[in-house]
């Protein structure tokens, strides 16, 4: 689906964004992309849209250039950034337009998303709020059913039932040929749908692993103390989450929040384990 061999990127040359980043995105996964603020998350959601351009080494998705921004891509990729301009039309107007450029979409699937957020099509995006704009967006990504989806903090303005709502038709929306990137802070809000999880760093990937190929080898518990091989703790009602090697393999279930934590506290440890 995404191959990235040795791929560089900076805005400014002394200051790069990725230095040779080398990786492999699979379909029939939802990725769940996290890192700190300024690691370049959203500039690699634009290199893979071809919003942006490598300065050196290769970027095929789906044996397309992304740069080159070829129709035949175009048409199997969709990408909604978390800030967006919108149109003076009415939502259902704006996706009547918008659909006929991808091949599978379908008007009824996206009205029966617009009606399960909550949305009136009939109303102009413009009049919207921050948050129904975002539930109409969301909507018609998902109704144009491409091969590649791109989500950049969708769950950003979602109120406590609409992250739900998001949660179920994002995986009802999965299939074995699709690939889905969702780059989130709101990792609470994902926690049960993204599997693999990729952690950028500054220049390249820390970690793009299964959930399985983690709780292999980390084990995720709240204990009344630390232990003295805790590769990461903090307080947690009823003492601590902590994240420790787990060389029997007992079953335990990922928290994302430690496991971001604990990556970014053991960068040399992590990229031994898991690279």
């Amino acid at each position: 689906m995404i191959e990235i061999e040795n791929m560089s990127f900076w805005y400014k040359e002394k200051s790069k964004v990725f230095d040779s980043l080398t990786m492999k995105l699979e379909p029939g996964k939802i990725y769940g992309l996290l890192g700190e603020n300024g690691v370049g998350k959203t500039t690699f959601l634009r290199l893979i849209a071809g919003l942006l351009f490598p300065e050196d080494g290769n970027c095929t998705v789906m044996d397309y250039t992304p740069g080159k921004r070829q129709p035949g891509f175009l048409s199997k990729i969709f990408y909604l950034p978390e800030e967006f301009m919108v149109t003076h039309q009415k939502a259902d107007e704006y996706a009547r337009n918008v659909g006929p450029f991808y091949p599978n979409f379908e008007y009824n699937h996206y009205a029966t998303l617009m009606q399960e957020f909550g949305v009136d099509g009939e109303k102009k995006l413009h009049e919207m709020s921050f948050g129904q704009k975002k539930k109409a967006m969301i909507s018609l990504a998902l109704a144009c059913n491409t091969e590649l989806l791109l989500l950049d903090e969708p769950t950003n303005g979602l109120d406590i039932p609409s992250k739900s709502i998001f949660r179920r038709v994002v995986a009802r929306a999965a299939d074995e040929n699709k690939c889905i990137i969702i780059s989130t802070h709101q990792v609470r809000d994902l926690e049960f749908l993204i599997d693999p999880i990729v952690i950028l760093e500054r220049n390249n990937v820390l970690l793009n692993e299964s959930v399985e190929s983690i709780t292999r080898k980390l084990k995720f518990a709240v204990l009344p103390y630390i232990p003295e091989d805790a590769l990461y703790s903090e307080p947690m009602m009823g003492g601590y989450g902590v994240v420790v090697p787990n060389p029997d393999g007992e079953e335990s279930k990922v928290n994302i929040e430690l496991l971001f934590n604990a990556a970014i506290a053991n960068r040399a440890r992590f990229a031994e384990w898991f690279n």
